[in-house]
């Protein structure tokens, strides 16, 4: 296929399995037959309205499309944890007053006229698949009264105009994979779910670009446009799409040598809370013409407008790549030599780490490809290496030997096929799933992420091991250690109330300590409602009020995606 070829043919619908189908029990018969209308621009955002005559809330929004699950969200923190920051006050004639349960549902009814009865869902199981994760413990008891499923701009704009005029909260839905409630529902509204606007728009080959709708998945966009020798970096879940994926800044394996989804967005069309649909910016590299409104709604969770449409930048596949393993004897040492490698300058596609009992669970749990190996464990170092052959038989000769320097006794292994090296990042792509699959029964897990400056990575990493394991329960430490960010999960018994309470004052304790080493409270999984607190803390009341006045001047009457990130 040549250039032109691939362009022209660029009108496809990559319509996603797996994690679509719970949002497409509700369809009965067919899929809505409505004509679809012209570029569609969406941000996967997740609005909540409350339930009650007179129920309030206040927040932004956050859009839980296809956020990669690859790493471990945050966990629930200061408010579930007791913590002694009091609570603002603002005036109560400010505070957002939304429609009761009869008003949503003859919202959801318009809705139904404006776009066709079967872009409606009332159904129970798929209200509560899109209210509720099994990834996250920041979930809201509430759920939508209805899931609506726009096929353009237009439809969205529809719904945004409805929802404003009743004071609907609107909340958007991508995949569903996102950790910190993104998505959650705490004051009930109408669900977005944008599974249905997963179309490629445009492709510029030449201009290294690609236009797409929010529900894309940036795994079936790379397959599509991979023989043109370019691909979207961003290495999430595999389930995340680009409206979750924009709205969470999320980032995954490869940011390390690409940066975070903020630095591949070219321009966004956003719909705003009272339906106008607006433009961030022109389609050039660059610009310096008026605000940078794209970065403003980049990492937004959905709380400011609800993006449609997404320009990407792409990058050029590398000629090659490889992979390497090396276990440490403590989390310490492996977390050391990190540091060496990152200064070392070494331009390395990805450094990642898993402790040791990350490793015993995938020699128990791992799938076949993966359990061809015996692994050491043992806190373990993953290292991706792209560019040339060349260039890459450089890389890791000068890795083995910054190695050796800090640790004569590390054993490393590189990938001596294309097999192998799919095998051994294969471990670390399946970690969570791996993980997943021993937690027992009843139990819940609680993961958390934090980012520091890379001078303290090692510190922290070591503290958070102690800390946790003072619990006497199952907490792993996994991580993009490459850019200074790690994941802590710990599987706990949510009947038990005393240690639930341990887990959320551990959790607590390690967002202080990472602030205290001038680091984030989040490095790649947002606020959602599970981390609003320590948001507070890492930025203070008078940043928070600027935020807040930002978005009380798109959404004055606080619909979008209420309850997140900040009250």
């Amino acid at each position: 296929m040549n250039r032109h070829q691939l362009v022209s043919g660029l009108s496809w619908s990559l319509h996603r399995r797996g994690s679509r189908l719970g949002s497409r029990r509700w369809l009965s018969h067919q899929q809505p037959t409505r004509a679809t209308g012209e570029a569609s621009h969406n941000i996967n955002n997740a609005g909540n309205a409350s339930t009650g005559n007179g129920s309030r809330g206040w927040g932004a929004a956050a859009v839980g499309g296809a956020m990669g699950i690859i790493g471990f969200g945050a966990g629930v923190l200061l408010a579930k944890t007791g913590g002694d920051i009091p609570k603002p006050k603002p005036d109560s004639s400010s505070r957002p007053h939304y429609a009761n349960r009869a008003e949503m549902m003859h919202a959801a009814e318009e809705i139904a006229q404006v776009l066709g009865q079967d872009a409606v869902s009332y159904d129970a199981d798929v209200l509560e698949h899109h209210g509720h994760s099994d990834w996250s413990t920041s979930n809201s008891p509430e759920r939508a009264v209805a899931v609506v499923y726009p096929k353009s701009t237009e439809d969205v704009s529809a719904i945004a105009r409805i929802c404003n005029r009743r004071n609907v909260p609107m909340v958007p839905f991508g995949a569903g994979s996102s950790v910190e409630g993104n998505f959650s529902q705490p004051h009930s509204g109408i669900c977005v779910d944008f599974s249905f606007m997963d179309k490629i728009l445009a492709f510029h080959p030449d201009d290294l670009d690609v236009v797409v709708q929010p529900g894309v998945n940036w795994v079936d966009l790379n397959k599509h446009i991979a023989s043109s020798g370019l691909f979207a970096p961003m290495d999430p879940s595999p389930t995340a799409t680009v409206g979750g994926m924009v709205s969470t800044n999320c980032s995954g394996t490869n940011a390390f040598r690409y940066g975070t989804m903020k630095d591949w967005v070219l321009n966004l069309t956003v719909v705003l809370a009272d339906g106008t649909v607006i433009k961030t910016r022109r389609r050039p590299r660059k610009t310096s013409a008026g605000y940078n409104l794209t970065s403003l709604f980049v990492g937004a969770e959905g709380t400011l407008g609800m993006v449609t449409e997404v320009t990407l930048k792409l990058a050029p596949i590398p000629q090659d790549t490889s992979v390497a393993v090396v276990p440490f004897p403590t989390i310490r040492d492996a977390a050391a030599a990190a540091t060496t490698l990152i200064r070392s300058g070494i331009p390395l596609a990805a450094l990642e780490i898993m402790d040791e009992k990350q490793m015993a669970i995938l020699n128990a749990n791992g799938s076949p490809a993966v359990r061809k190996r015996r692994w050491a464990e043992q806190p373990t170092l993953f290292l991706k290496f792209s560019g040339t052959t060349e260039g890459i038989q450089s890389d890791i000769a000068r890795t083995a030997s910054l190695i050796q320097s800090v640790q004569p006794q590390a054993p490393l292994h590189f990938a001596r096929t294309k097999q192998e090296e799919h095998d051994l990042w294969a471990a670390r792509k399946e970690s969570l799933f791996t993980m997943t699959s021993m937690r027992p029964a009843g139990h819940e897990m609680w993961s958390t992420d934090v980012a520091v400056p890379i001078s303290r990575l090692a510190e922290i990493i070591d503290w958070s091991k102690r800390e946790c394991g003072r619990l006497g329960i199952f907490a792993s430490v996994i991580g993009h250690v490459g850019d200074g960010n790690f994941h802590v999960a710990m599987m706990y018994d949510p009947r038990d109330a005393e240690q639930k309470a341990a887990v959320g004052r551990c959790v607590h304790r390690m967002m202080q300590m990472a602030l205290e080493m001038e680091g984030t409270v989040s490095g790649e999984h947002a606020i959602g409602i599970g981390k609003k607190e320590c948001l507070r803390e890492e930025l203070g009341e008078e940043t928070i009020a600027v935020m807040r006045r930002l978005k009380r001047a798109v959404d004055p009457k606080w619909v979008m995606n209420p309850g997140k990130v900040f009250d």
